[in-house]
């Protein structure tokens, strides 16, 4: 154990030891440490051996163990780091750490307990070659921003790999802009793709602080298309990046436009110590406050002509740029704001020329895009489209980098065309951030547990989705799950008082709130308002009509949730316990008689009633468009969802329950409509919407990191390849007369699960792969066997009953030859595979697998056929595309005898196993609409069967080679031939 006095003196010594390690890399401790103990501490004892005696046992709070944390992490996570060439957030770069500091085996094991590699995947890189001028240039100019943001984030709780994580980032982004400083002008354009409400502001806020202080002198961030969010990212920015003594300049405290903002008078914003520019550094000038957008010349013309140095250099030259303040606007997305921009940048002059600037556009799917059709006469861009053309224009020297969570859209950007915002040179997907409740959480995507079995503590959906059903919905709805869904905003706001009363604090949860949606139009909105007042003055809150129904729903729901999912935070033993706060819910919630409030234009922020930086806010919102995109509802724990929308983007931008929920996961719920009609007779079930297209970002992601692998040091995928890699999932995602250049030729798969979804909806193409597929299920085994795999020791054993029977390769390929599709580009490219690996001989046979059910039911005779088989019910989600067809049980087996997964001693599995064997799945669907008819007469007709299917091929079956994706070329003047890229 280390004395008080002892401890300090070491903290200093290690403290000036690792500040001298951070920019050369780790080097001797030893050494170091008796160099500045000498110098610092003579009397202490600072040898090795003391460090490992001061280091805590366990993980509590020591600042000495804080500051070896935050450096084993900064050298974890260095991506560019010259003194090694082991790979970043691995066990052999700590290694590598260890050996330079020449630490012994002890002294590692404690560290690596105590520290241990950090987990995060990191980000994913699609990008063209580019010239790196950041490991030569990172500190010509200066490092204030970027380490007083980190500074900033760590102080609020952020742990030290999240914050590495992030830069890790940011740099990504950075190091692909144009070297500020480069005589010769390129425009570096790209895209950063986010989760919904994930933390994308963080990470441009990193970005814009790695580029100023690398030399970009003005910064225009593209804020949305409301007031409401402008307001919101320039709050953000100012508080976290620009500082206070930017923000008040030569102003008193009292004329600022923070000066009544709560978190100003409580210190929250970010301090300098000083004006950074008599620092050492230099200062940002804001060009835009959080009450006014930008204004014509509000500021004087003087702002944007950015002051030189030397006036006889370049402004770009490093002298005059590493001594000029940078500028700063966060702009509103609206035509006539950025006329006025672009009038006042016109009569700076020649100096645009000169200056280096970064074009931020968040959510960049969202007006940005030039949604005109370029076919029809006199077609014109649109007109936020056009304004950022223009800035590109007349600033040579500015970079654009798009963030977004739905990126389909900008994807689809014509790559041809020059003056558009088409990410040409990098796309670059965030990881999945600490705490993000996101699609995983609300959805059993691939769960191995089978339904019957799912409950609140191994499901997601038995845990935080509830169903409005049919009663609730139409002219003659009760509300009863309405009513519901308000009694658990009441249950849930008591329950994190019981927790701030049991040990978190009085306001460790600011905001409480439950969001209603279910139009964006102003009038549902008056007669949603009515309702809810209604079911709140007739709740019976504080009386025993009420308190009996919330003690229902507590032990039915809310307590079982909560026993299993709390993660240590507290849950009281019976309503009782809950009951005295209760009480204080109420009030909170409607104590001014206003427990509902309506959020449909910006003026409901400019009033404050939904302002969740100016006040605390408990209360339920009733939203439409003001509150699906962008805007941070705080608090969210309640959602009722009943809004069909026209497109994927805009439905998973209303997705407001993705977010982060410290201290309260186990209380979010979800009410979502499952029968929801607009505009047609044709019901939707939005839950299984959202999980079709979260399935589909979720493949778009998991493609960009499988090729991002770089392949004898090239890129397999550069950003304008990526278009048709989307278009594998998505049927027409943007209007046809989208055109380009390139077509995915093929897909290359050795031992991964394939799933085609693309099967036809006429009655001949149904009927003619009923025919085809019916000849192989009647020659399938008599009896179903059982397959089944486990990983690992203690895993979970994946078993289930199968008709088996093997088919040689080519004549599965000349079946597959003949198979029809409502879309054949989707599995052509794996049709090209699969024909390249036969030819070549790399299968030799296919065991087909037609999964049966466990017990009676689902079993019917398919077209001519007297054979009775397992059929499946599953419905077209995205237009005629299928969503999951398959059941994640059955994948671990076939994978087993592909030879992607080794023995695990599953006799009847390993049986098949053969190293040149692939395996076929074959599911007979049965749509909705067709499943009564089957069910009476027991057969599926030919022309309403679709014949599923799934494969693995042979893991040692690479094709032609290890790139994963091949392209062709296409002119579009001869678009029928294409030329092999």
């Amino acid at each position: 154990m280390t004395d008080q006095k002892t401890g300090e003196a070491l903290l200093r010594v290690h403290r000036a030891a690792l500040d001298g390690m951070s920019r050369t890399g780790p080097m001797a401790l030893g050494p170091t440490l008796s160099f500045y103990g000498m110098q610092m501490a003579p009397d202490t004892d600072v040898s090795e051996l003391a460090f490992r005696d001061a280091l805590p046992s366990s993980h509590r709070p020591d600042p000495l163990l804080q500051l070896w944390h935050k450096q084993l992490t900064q050298w974890d996570f260095d991506a560019e780091a010259s003194w090694t060439d082991t790979e970043p957030r691995t066990d052999s770069r700590r290694t590598a750490v260890y050996k330079l500091l020449g630490l012994d085996a002890e002294t590692c094991k404690a560290l690596d307990a105590l520290v241990p590699v950090s987990t995060l995947a990191g980000p994913v890189v699609i990008s063209q070659e580019f010239t790196p001028w950041r490991a030569t240039k990172a500190y010509q100019g200066h490092y204030w921003y970027w380490p007083k943001y980190a500074e900033y984030l760590a102080a609020k709780g952020w742990p030290d790999d999240s914050v590495a994580n992030l830069g890790e980032a940011a740099e990504r982004v950075v190091e692909r802009l144009a070297d500020p400083t480069a005589e010769a002008a390129y425009q570096s354009k790209g895209l950063v793709v986010g989760y919904v409400q994930s933390g994308k502001t963080a990470n441009f806020t990193g970005v814009i602080a790695k580029a100023v202080d690398a030399g970009y002198r003005l910064v225009i961030v593209l804020g949305g298309t409301l007031n409401l969010l402008r307001a919101q990212t320039q709050r953000r920015l100012d508080m976290e990046l620009v500082g206070r003594e930017n923000i008040l300049r030569h102003t008193e405290e009292v004329h600022s436009d923070y000066y009544t903002d709560n978190a100003w008078l409580e210190d929250k914003f970010l301090s300098h110590g000083g004006r950074p520019s008599t620092l050492g550094a230099f200062d940002i000038i804001r060009l835009t406050t959080r009450a006014d957008d930008y204004q014509p010349l509000a500021q004087g013309i003087g702002e944007l002509a950015i002051e030189k140095q030397d006036p006889s250099r370049r402004l770009y030259d490093p002298v005059n740029l590493h001594s000029s303040a940078a500028r700063l606007m966060v702009v509103k997305k609206n035509k006539s704001v950025l006329a006025k921009l672009v009038s006042d940048l016109k009569r700076v002059g020649g100096l645009l020329d000169e200056i280096p600037v970064l074009i931020v556009d968040d959510e960049s799917d969202e007006a940005s895009v030039n949604t005109a059709n370029p076919k029809k006469p006199g077609a014109e861009r649109t007109a936020i489209n056009a304004a950022i053309s223009q800035l590109l224009q007349l600033l040579p020297r500015a970079q654009y980098v798009g963030y977004t969570a739905t990126p389909f859209a900008n994807v689809f950007i014509d790559p041809g065309d020059k003056a558009d915002i088409f990410p040409r040179d990098f796309i670059i997907s965030l990881d999945r951030p600490h705490g993000y409740m996101g699609v995983q959480d609300f959805h059993d995507l691939d769960s191995d547990v089978p339904p019957e079995e799912r409950n609140v503590a191994n499901s997601q959906e038995k845990a935080h989705v509830r169903d409005i059903g049919a009663d609730d919905i139409g002219d003659d709805a009760d509300d009863a799950t309405l009513r519901e869904a308000v009694d658990m905003f009441v249950l849930t706001a008591a329950m994190k008082l019981y927790r701030e009363a049991t040990g978190l604090g009085y306001g460790y949860y600011r905001h409480h709130t439950m969001l209603v949606h279910e139009s964006r139009l102003t009038a549902d909105h008056r007669e949603l308002l009515g309702r809810l007042r209604r079911l709140w003055l007739t709740g019976g809150y504080t009386g025993p009509t009420g308190h009996a129904r919330l003690r229902d729903l507590f032990e039915r729901d809310l307590l079982p949730v909560s026993r299993a999912r709390a993660d240590g935070f507290a849950v009281p033993a019976s309503y009782d316990d809950l009951l005295p706060y209760v009480g204080t819910a109420w009030q909170n919630i409607g104590g001014d008689d206003r427990p509902v409030i309506v959020v449909n234009g910006d003026q409901d922020i400019e009033r404050g009633e939904a302002d969740f930086d100016g006040s605390r806010i408990w209360k339920i919102l009733i939203g439409g468009q003001k509150l699906s995109r962008g805007f941070t509802v705080e608090g969210l724990t309640i959602t009722y969802y009943r809004r069909r929308a026209g497109n994927a983007s805009t439905l998973m931008q209303m997705g407001r329950w993705f977010g982060f929920r410290n201290g309260y996961r186990d209380l979010v719920r979800l009410y979502i409509g499952r029968n929801e009609t607009s505009g047609s007779s044709k019901e939707m079930d939005l839950y299984e919407a959202f999980e079709a297209i979260c399935r589909d970002e979720e493949i778009f992601r998991d493609q960009l990191k499988q090729y991002s692998v770089m392949i004898d040091g090239y890129p397999q995928v550069t950003p304008a390849l990526v278009p048709p890699l989307v278009s594998q999932h998505l049927l027409k995602p943007t209007s046809p007369n989208k055109m380009h250049n390139t077509q995915l030729a093929e897909i290359r798969s050795p031992g991964k699960w394939e799933e085609p979804t693309a099967y036809p909806t006429t009655v001949h193409e149904l009927r003619t792969n009923t025919r085809l597929w019916t000849q192989v299920l009647d020659g399938l085994s008599d009896a179903p066997i059982t397959l089944g795999h486990r990983y690992g020791t203690t895993g979970r054993a994946h078993e289930f009953s199968a008709l088996t029977g093997l088919l040689p390769a080519e004549d599965l390929m000349s079946l597959l030859r003949s198979l029809k599709w409502c879309a054949d580009h989707q599995f052509a490219p794996y049709r090209t595979y699969l024909e390249e690996i036969t030819k070549s001989a790399q299968v030799d046979d296919w065991l087909v697998l037609a999964p049966q059910h466990a017990s009676g039911g689902k079993h019917a005779r398919i077209g001519t056929s007297d054979r009775e088989l397992s059929w499946f019910s599953r419905d077209r989600r995205r237009g005629p595309l299928f969503s999951a067809i398959s059941d994640p049980k059955h994948r671990p087996a076939a994978l087993r005898v592909a030879g992607a997964l080794p023995s695990c001693g599953h006799v009847a599995t390993d049986r098949f196993a053969t190293e040149r064997r692939g395996v076929i799945a074959l599911y007979p669907i049965v749509e909705s609409h067709h499943s009564a008819d089957v069910v009476s007469s027991g057969r599926i007709d030919a022309d309403k069967a679709v014949i599923a299917f799934s494969f693995v091929a042979p893991a040692s079956a690479e094709g032609g080679g290890r790139k994963v994706v091949r392209f062709t070329t296409i002119d579009s003047s001869r678009r029928d031939e294409a030329n092999e890229n």
